[in-house]
């Protein structure tokens, strides 16, 4: 986990948004659709993947957004909408110092977020994986 910015214990969970990168889908068993927005998980679904765990968990906590992304452009597009104040990041090395350098650039526009990064153990594009625990902490961030 790696710090960029502010401290995001200082940003009320209502102004962070999570980014999710679709290579944690378990690729042989998701029922998640593919949209502008990201993949986009079925309301039933019963799949108990890491993606289903963290998005629950933001939203329970009053996230902005979460966006399970399928690049870095599509992640980008999601904050410059969403204009948060805090960024829970997970993704391949190459994704994140792209992102991260992307919002750099929207911080010259006045979009300057506490941004905490979790990179991936396993890459490679499909069937990933992340340490799901420091992302459940990271998540859970609170204001101090």
């Amino acid at each position: 986990m790696e710090a960029v910015g502010q401290d995001l214990t200082q940003v009320a969970p209502n102004r962070r948004v999570l980014l999710l990168p679709h290579c944690l889908r378990p690729s042989e068993t998701c029922l998640g659709k593919y949209t502008k927005e990201g993949l986009q998980c079925p309301e039933d679904c019963l799949e108990k993947c890491v993606i289903h765990r963290f998005r629950q968990e933001a939203l329970r906590l009053g996230y902005a957004g979460v966006c399970v992304a399928a690049g870095g452009a599509m992640a980008l597009r999601f904050v410059k909408q969403h204009q948060p104040r805090g960024i829970v990041a997970v993704a391949c090395a190459q994704e994140l110092a792209l992102g991260v350098e992307g919002v750099k650039q929207m911080s010259q526009e006045g979009l300057d977020p506490a941004i905490i990064i979790i990179p991936l153990h396993k890459d490679g594009c499909i069937d990933t994986e992340v340490d799901a625990q420091e992302v459940l902490r990271t998540i859970n961030l609170m204001p101090k």
